[in-house]
């Protein structure tokens, strides 16, 4: 019978990103093929070349069932980025009441986050238009809000000094966070101007930068990648979990190793 699974975070962490990230680039690409008019068709009817995301993965069939599937799988992992985050944050800040409620606050956007975008992806916009707009608001805060915390908080508040693999996490970090909030609000900009004037091709802008805040997203989130780099997960049979530095385990081993008893 199987004794326990093994698993190094860098694996789990790339399989967790591509789940959300190729299921997306397949929705739009799928909307594009098989239901263009229908995808790009707005109510001031004029030239669109691009759906919106709520479109392309939450109207139309086969790609709205793909998306809701790779996300609700993806979710479990990212709940467990979450807390490893919040224990990690808890270990490596500086003493004192600031940076602990730092650290939970963190924790608890991250959490919104998640659930969010579980509201965002099971409850679409048609079905309804006023839970899915809570779910958006809240996921876009939380998401924002943890970009800048947790890239200020890791940058200024650790008691020891940086790792290489820390400074290209916090690298990589500043880089996506900050194409990810100039996205938003060039989004938010053509959002209101395509509603306000119905010009040509400005919903298509819209649609594009709202791809690039998506895909910003998921790449700062896989900056857990770097912060998490020496880490194996271990899944024993009796259901319980250990996350262990790997330099901690007695024995190398390959990405992923089942241990059979």
């Amino acid at each position: 019978m199987v004794s326990h699974i093994q698993l190094k975070f860098p694996t789990l962490a790339v399989y967790t990103v591509s789940l959300p990230l190729v299921s997306f680039i397949f929705c739009v690409l799928w909307s594009l093929l098989f239901h263009f008019e229908s995808a790009t068709f707005t109510h001031c009817q004029v030239r669109n070349y691009l759906p919106s995301i709520s479109a392309a993965i939450g109207s139309f069939s086969p790609q709205r069932y793909i998306w809701q599937i790779c996300v609700a799988i993806h979710s479990a992992p990212r709940f467990l980025v979450v807390c490893m985050y919040y224990s990690h944050l808890c270990d490596i800040l500086f003493a004192g009441a600031l940076w602990n409620y730092l650290a939970l606050l963190i924790f608890l956007l991250q959490a919104v986050e998640v659930s969010s975008l579980l509201g965002l992806t099971f409850v679409s916009s048609s079905e309804n238009f006023h839970v899915h707009e809570f779910c958006f608001i809240t996921f876009m805060v939380s998401a924002l809000s943890n970009m800048l915390l947790l890239y200020l908080t890791m940058k200024h508040g650790t008691k020891h000094r940086l790792t290489v693999q820390e400074k290209l996490s916090l690298r990589y970090k500043f880089i996506f966070g900050i194409v990810n909030i100039i996205s938003f609000f060039l989004a938010v900009y053509f959002y209101f101007r395509h509603n306000w004037y119905c010009e040509p091709i400005v919903y298509t802008f819209f649609a594009f930068f709202e791809y690039i805040v998506v895909v910003t997203n998921m790449g700062y989130h896989m900056t857990a990648y770097w912060d998490f780099s020496d880490h194996i997960i271990t899944v024993n049979s009796c259901c319980s979990l250990t996350i262990t530095p790997k330099q901690h385990t007695k024995y190398a081993m390959n990405d992923f190793v089942i241990k059979v008893a």
